[in-house]
């Protein structure tokens, strides 16, 4: 998976911003956690959508405040590991935990 690697706040801005000529997916992720690896490791498996979203990935635990931001500017709750995929500069999709699922995600386009 070609990764962005989120860690900067006017990173933000740019998602939200290129999310109007294509859509931006945000992975934040804890490199702490068994369960933030198996859903990455299952998302990378399954994910074909490559030429179709700019993929973020976000270590919430070095850039926490980063994920804070994120929760502040789309609406929504903070997760880990959580996916939003971002439309028009809006979350028009999230999920968390077990519920990351790349194939439920590709049903959406």
């Amino acid at each position: 998976m070609n990764w962005k690697v989120l860690e900067h706040r006017d990173q933000i801005d740019e998602i939200k911003e290129a999310s109007h000529n294509k859509l931006q997916l945000i992975f934040k992720h804890s490199t702490r956690c068994i369960i933030s690896k198996m859903a990455l490791k299952n998302f990378e498996n399954d994910f074909l959508l490559h030429d179709a979203i700019d993929a973020y990935y976000l270590d919430l635990i070095s850039y926490r405040n980063i994920s804070n931001e994120i929760a502040d500017t789309f609406a929504v709750e903070h997760q880990s590991p959580q996916i939003l995929l971002i439309k028009d500069g809006v979350a028009v999709y999230g999920a968390s935990h077990e519920s990351i699922d790349a194939n439920v995600l590709m049903k959406l386009f």
